[in-house]
């Protein structure tokens, strides 16, 4: 490509002549940008497609101009743009060297690489870059594995990293203009909560009033052709398909690759295999269970979460059939945002099996360290009788056998603090958990 179609698409992408839009803000996420970024090392941004990564690389791009450094110095590339006729790392340094030329950068540009995992060998070059001080890189990708890998390999050490996952509820209400929400204000949320299980948590979809569903679909094939069947070179797209209908059908479920097997008659490696791809995609992901044995929890039933629950209800099954797995999606999928602030946090469920035999469960043991931290149960609709009779029975079971710190179960409605033998149970509300800090 010449310097004139380079600098076009530059152009096209950047605001060195005329204001870019940046999206809602997301405090959150920004604010452990900026602080990852002074860090000095490469800032890698993943998560899933349409999650906000791109929105929220703009928006650090412009608080870094705000903090003092001119327009000149920030450079962004898009490499979905069609335009791009090749994706390698001679048109890395064919882009920078254009940028330069032209932009006449002061000291080390800030160089931002949208879904870099589209260009072959991105990843040395960006380590040229850091170990020459020629620019201060930050990357996104759709891909968790192959970002993961290349990084291994080539870049150990020197980056850091964040997740952005789709809107929180609090993210949710405040795309909605109704921001600082105490948890103490979920009587009147109702309508919102409920248009945010219906809708779903991706940042696109807070200001639609309808055509979520033309949404997801438009999202699942996108995420189909270009992160799975083209990316990996899948040849049975048809099995794919089937296995993430089937997964995305029976979230919040214990699943094993021989039981898919059967049910679906395809082979448990490929199984394995194809599950592995969705986690990469960020599609799905799996929680192990709890045991003090490796090989046991590696063998173990691992349960499955989708993303976003109403794209869970467009490829699987329909909301009102189980609002429990629905709510116990939620509850894991908030985890995963809280252990952005907390990297230590592991996550688990627990299940106590006796003689092979399996017993009872608790939905999330929170791990962290040598820790019990917290064993959690999700329960709604009315929490009396055997409802409740099963759940209490479960924490204290995991009480003997792993002596949490502390005991939560998230309801539908109930709300009280009960002092059992084995220590306080927390009852709470799920919108008023997904509420507090």
């Amino acid at each position: 490509m010449n310097t004139f179609e380079i600098m076009g698409i530059l152009e096209d992408w950047n605001f060195w002549k005329s204001p870019w839009e940046e999206g809602f803000p997301r405090p959150f996420y920004l604010e452990k940008m900026v602080t990852q970024v002074a860090s000095g090392q490469v800032l890698v941004v993943t998560g899933s497609r349409r999650s906000g990564k791109s929105f929220l690389m703009r928006q650090l791009a412009s608080s870094l101009v705000r903090s003092g450094i001119k327009k000149q110095d920030v450079l962004f590339v898009n490499f979905e743009d069609p335009r791009w006729l090749r994706r390698d790392a001679t048109l890395l340094e064919e882009i920078f060297s254009t940028y330069r030329d032209l932009q006449k950068p002061k000291g080390r540009p800030y160089v931002f690489l949208d879904e870099v995992q589209e260009v072959e060998g991105w990843e040395r070059w960006v380590r040229t870059m850091h170990e020459l001080g020629k620019a201060t890189v930050i990357v996104s990708g759709s891909n968790a594995k192959l970002l993961s890998r290349e990084l291994g390999t080539v870049l150990t050490g020197r980056h850091v990293d964040i997740v952005v996952y789709p809107l929180s509820f609090r993210e949710f209400l405040s795309f909605r203009g109704i921001p600082d929400v105490s948890a103490e204000t979920t009587v009147s949320l109702g309508g919102y909560f409920r248009e945010y299980l219906s809708k779903g948590s991706f940042p696109a979809l807070a200001g639609l009033t309808d055509g979520s569903r033309e949404w997801f679909l438009a999202f699942y094939d996108d995420v189909l052709e270009k992160d799975l069947v083209g990316r990996f070179r899948i040849r049975k797209s048809e099995a794919l398909k089937a296995l993430l209908n089937y997964a995305m059908s029976n979230i919040s479920k214990p699943m094993t690759a021989n039981a898919v097997s059967k049910f679906l008659g395809i082979a448990p490696d490929t199984v394995d295999k194809f599950l592995g791809y969705f986690e990469q995609a960020y599609l799905l992901f799996t929680l192990k269970r709890f045991s003090s044995g490796v090989k046991e929890q590696q063998k173990s039933p691992r349960k499955i979460y989708a993303i976003d629950t109403a794209l869970a209800v467009v490829i699987g099954f329909r909301m009102s059939e189980d609002f429990g797995r629905v709510a116990e999606n939620i509850v894991y999928m908030e985890y995963l945002r809280r252990r952005i602030a907390d990297s230590e946090i592991e996550l688990f469920y627990w299940k106590d099996i006796q003689g092979g035999v399996s017993g009872k469960e608790v939905d999330f043991v929170v791990k962290r360290g040598t820790r019990i931290c917290e064993a959690v149960q999700v329960c709604m609709g009315d929490f009396v009788g055997e409802t409740k009779k099963r759940e209490m029975s479960a924490l204290a079971q995991v009480a003997k056998k792993l002596h949490p710190e502390r005991f939560l179960v998230i309801t539908e409605e109930y709300e009280d603090t009960v002092k059992y033998d084995y220590g306080e149970v927390s009852f709470v509300p799920l919108q008023k958990w997904l509420l507090s800090e």
